[in-house]
């Protein structure tokens, strides 16, 4: 059966419809992250397609997404605010999955702070003073440095036209709704899970071009399991 012929469910029918357990429902509908199903009884509540949704929803955000049930609540309330601009829940979402240690305050003047601010120029990109990616890629430009890696830096300009790309293929995938809802659910989905499609589809490129520019000897390829 598809989701939309799923109505009129007991929480143990929307348990089975969406997978997740019966206590981690009633966790989510405690903290808010569900909205509450339609009151039958005192005790009994029918629940629609759209609590599956919302359910498949949370576990994306929070078991691919690794965000926390706290950061999970900010980001549904933002897609769930229909009068927030889209830039604002852009906002939320990036900062949801930007706390972590690499997204904190780098030293100012850093060698890796100068490097971020010349490509912002360079580029002409439309880039905030509080964007988490300013502190995230100083940071990492300066690990380089302190590795002796610097030279990986060099290719910055490459990594931010493939930046750019990806951008533009999240910002066109939010505009194939029309309904400013979808659009701002899109647009956190594309941003949460978007870091781990594009790590995924990163290490299956660097394998394919690795064989392209360090050809291995014929017949040496390893199989899967040994790569």
């Amino acid at each position: 059966l598809s989701i939309a012929t799923l109505s009129n469910m007991k929480m143990s029918q929307l348990c089975e419809a969406s997978g997740v357990s019966v206590p981690s429902i009633k966790f989510y509908l405690r903290e808010g992250l569900l909205p509450a199903g339609e009151r039958t009884s005192a005790t009994q509540a029918e629940y629609g397609p759209e609590h599956v949704e919302r359910l498949r929803l949370i576990r994306a955000l929070i078991d691919i997404g690794g965000l926390s049930v706290a950061t999970a609540q900010r980001v549904l309330e933002a897609i769930d605010s229909p009068d927030l601009p889209l830039s604002y829940v852009f906002g939320v979402a990036q900062y949801a999955i930007s706390d972590t240690s690499l997204y904190a305050d780098v030293p100012e003047g850093s060698a890796g702070t100068t490097q971020v601010n010349d490509l912002i120029e360079s580029t002409g990109w439309l880039v905030s003073d509080e964007n988490p990616g300013r502190r995230g890629a100083a940071r990492v430009l300066d690990t380089y440095a302190d590795l002796g890696q610097s030279h990986i830096g060099e290719h910055l300009p490459a990594y931010a036209e493939a930046a750019e790309l990806i951008a533009r293929a999240d910002l066109a995938a939010v505009a194939h709704h029309a309904d400013v809802a979808d659009m701002a659910e899109t647009l956190v989905v594309g941003t949460v899970l978007g870091d781990a499609l594009n790590a995924s589809l990163r290490r299956m490129a660097q394998e394919h071009v690795s064989y392209q520019v360090f050809p291995a000897p014929r017949g040496a390829e390893p199989s899967g399991s040994e790569r």
